[in-house]
């Protein structure tokens, strides 16, 4: 029997290569920085100690000539220096800074996942949140916490055991024995993943053998799946056990050039890919995989607005639902997609024996927990996954076609890395929102929307009836 092991992700630090543009830039007025100097030499009469201090704890002006050569890297916008002499120094924005991201993928979500894939860190402000009441997408939801479940609020420190596990495959309605008393039926075939998010195909324009097998690599240290285009995987012979071949109709029969090794949780002789994802619905394709890979699951990838409920009736139980990198699928953000695309599930009675999972718009550690709550199995990350390694987006990233993303040198292990550290802050902020809940799992937490609160719906409860409410 094997010995039980507590699941953990290893994170290290993995500091930025490339050039990371300041928050701010300070600009000093050294003429009358000059003549302060002069005037409280006079004052305090000859006191160079006094003279010579700075009024910023951050270090700002603590360089040999001070204030005559600030360092803007240290600055963090507390102001004072502004608010005291603001006639000698002014605190603005960098404009670098302000280019990061695109209009989706704001600058300060930039920053944010650089700092969680440095450190592996859950990022903490001591000035507490800045941001909005409310606002558009997913800042239209909120998760409910509640003050009385104590016993699950330290599952991030380790004394508390909060399982992030969550299981891919289908799932019977109910279990039904011969008369001999053993399982009768098909028999179960899960893949159980220990964290509930996998690495999703990286845009064109950013794709590199690199990027690949960095994306294979911390797939396979965190335990979870990474998906690779079949032609990629193929081409720089990507065998790993957690690598999904993206498979296009027409290239069936080239999935048998690629030799998967055995699953890290299966036997040693069995050389089955765990998962195989369908690019499009086309039946001949997915009953052609069904056949030639009895023993893998088979997953459909389709946009949000395509119907599932006709392939459920046609055998299909894994989805791989798509929205752009901006969350829009179709006229609706992804919110409203999985809330949709759950209750029709629920309604039809075949929620419990379908999975979903879900990409696009998915960029920051709030929104995993988040689309949960409205209904997905799991999410697969895609945009975040390229700011990790320093990627920058040239104009709107918006879907894997169009995007231009310009991606630095970087080797492999040092990517991975990065990879593995955001997974694992992404996982401790999950550990944190499950323990506000009182859930020990994040099983409980798929289509519990009793856990959230839709700032459209409580407007529409507090103000409907009132004259000038839209």
């Amino acid at each position: 029997m094997a010995s039980y092991s507590r699941y953990h992700i290893p994170s290290s630090p993995a500091p930025n290569i490339a050039p990371h543009p300041r928050r701010f830039r300070v600009r000093v007025n050294r003429v009358q920085l000059a003549r302060l100097i002069l005037a409280e030499l006079v004052h305090y009469r000859g006191n160079l100690p006094v003279v010579l201090s700075r009024p910023c704890v951050y270090g700002v002006f603590s360089g040999p000539i001070g204030g005559f050569a600030p360092r803007p890297h240290r600055c963090v916008g507390c102001l004072r220096c502004t608010v005291q002499y603001p006639e000698i120094v002014q605190i603005i924005p960098n404009p670098g800074r302000m280019r990061l991201g695109d209009s989706y993928f704001t600058p300060d979500i930039v920053d944010t996942v650089l700092y969680e894939a440095a450190t592996g860190r859950v990022p903490v402000r001591g000035a507490g949140y800045r941001g909005s009441f409310g606002g558009e997408g997913w800042d239209a939801m909120w998760t409910d916490m509640s003050e009385i479940v104590r016993p699950t609020r330290d599952g991030i420190h380790g004394r508390e055991f909060i399982s992030t596990s969550v299981d891919l495959g289908p799932r019977p309605d109910f279990l039904t024995f011969d008369s001999s008393g053993k399982p009768a039926g098909e028999a179960l075939r899960l893949i159980s993943l220990p964290v509930p998010f996998i690495f999703d195909a990286p845009p064109l324009s950013a794709e590199s053998a690199n990027l690949y097998r960095a994306l294979v690599a911390s797939a396979d240290g965190i335990q979870s799946l990474a998906v690779v285009p079949l032609r990629r995987a193929l081409d720089q012979g990507l065998t790993s056990a957690s690598v999904v071949p993206l498979v296009r109709a027409s290239e069936v029969a080239a999935l048998s050039d690629l030799t998967p090794q055995p699953p890290l949780n299966g036997k040693g002789a069995q050389r089955a890919f765990r998962m195989i994802e369908l690019d499009g619905w086309n039946e001949a394709a997915y009953r052609a995989l069904q056949q030639s890979y009895p023993e893998s699951l088979i997953c459909v990838r389709l946009p949000f607005e395509e119907e599932v409920t006709p392939l459920l009736r046609q055998g299909v139980r894994l989805f791989h639902l798509t929205a752009d990198y901006h969350g829009r699928a179709g006229k609706a953000f992804i919110l409203e997609a999985i809330r949709s695309a759950h209750e029709r599930l629920v309604a039809e009675g075949l929620r419990e024996q379908t999975t979903l999972i879900g990409s696009g718009g998915i960029v920051a550690a709030e929104h995993a927990p988040k689309a949960i709550i409205c209904g997905l199995d799991a999410v697969a990350l895609d945009a975040s996954l390229l700011i990790a390694v320093q990627g920058r987006f040239r104009g709107e990233c918006l879907d894997r076609a169009s995007a231009q993303v310009e991606m630095p040198s970087f080797e492999v292990a040092w990517a991975a890395q990065r990879l593995m550290n955001l997974a694992a802050s992404w996982r401790d902020q999950m550990l944190e929102i499950l323990g506000g809940m009182g859930l020990r799992e994040v099983r409980r937490l798929r289509g519990e929307l009793g856990r959230a609160m839709f700032q459209a719906e409580l407007e529409r409860e507090a103000f409907a009836g009132i004259e000038g409410y839209a």
